[in-house]
């Protein structure tokens, strides 16, 4: 038993004390939580927009008339191929295009790297907003009206907040899947977590204890927004009452 101690704590000394080694993880860790928080954003923005445009074509299609609801068919035909592009291909060869095809002359790789996966949570957001909104009494859009809202604002004011209820689960779930994408960002030379532990691991060729800490992070992490989303949820369901 001594034994196996003195070995953990030369391994960890190892890992993560000598040449401070630590610091890689700090310092992987903000800039996963830095291209988390810059893909949630995009993702959040461009999702809301796909959103908007495929339930207000779905919802008012057969009383559009003449050119706005041949612009609202460009545009849910725009977002519809979106969706599809985006959902159909993997999140790394969407990284590796938008890094080596698009963004080829651009060093900033956590940047590039937000951009890519905001991109690709955009099209799930985009999905699930949809869902709720589309779940939604579609009496609650004529309550809108009889009061004088025009469209956007009973949007605003009356189907969105009611779809965000019920689409909370399902978001937060999203954006822990997002957290956990990130962990390929070392594939366009980002030093983020998973790259940080693996740096780690070349230097020391000891495999089980960084990467070990690389997942107790991830899991810390997960379990931490799982903890603030279920607080969110529960005053949202006072705030019925």
């Amino acid at each position: 038993m001594a034994e196996w101690l003195a070995d953990i704590k030369a391994q960890f000394i190892l890992n993560f004390v000598k040449d401070n080694r630590w610091k890689l993880l700090l310092n992987g860790l903000g800039v996963t939580l830095k291209i988390t928080l810059i893909a949630i954003i995009i993702g959040v923005v461009i999702g809301v927009i796909l959103a908007t445009i495929r339930s207000t074509y779905d919802l008012t299609k057969d009383e559009m008339r003449g050119g706005k609801k041949t612009i609202m068919s460009i545009l849910n035909a725009i977002a519809r191929v979106y969706l599809t592009v985006i959902r159909g291909t993997p999140v790394v060869i969407q990284l590796l295009i938008i890094y080596f095809v698009i963004f080829a002359s651009s060093t900033n790789g956590v940047l590039i790297a937000a951009i890519a996966f905001g991109i690709n949570s955009g099209a799930y957001v985009a999905e699930i907003i949809r869902g709720g909104i589309m779940s939604i009494d579609r009496g609650q859009m004529e309550a809108g009206r009889s009061l004088g809202f025009n469209y956007i604002e009973t949007m605003r004011y009356i189907i969105i907040p009611q779809a965000f209820k019920n689409v909370l689960p399902s978001l937060a779930n999203e954006f822990i899947a997002l957290l956990k994408e990130t962990s390929v960002s070392g594939y366009v030379a980002v030093t983020d977590l998973t790259r940080a532990g693996n740096i780690i691991r070349g230097a020391t060729f000891s495999a089980f204890m960084p990467l070990f800490a690389v997942a107790l992070i991830y899991l810390a992490m997960v379990m931490i927004l799982t903890y603030f989303v279920g607080v969110l949820e529960r005053r949202l369901r006072n705030s019925e009452r």
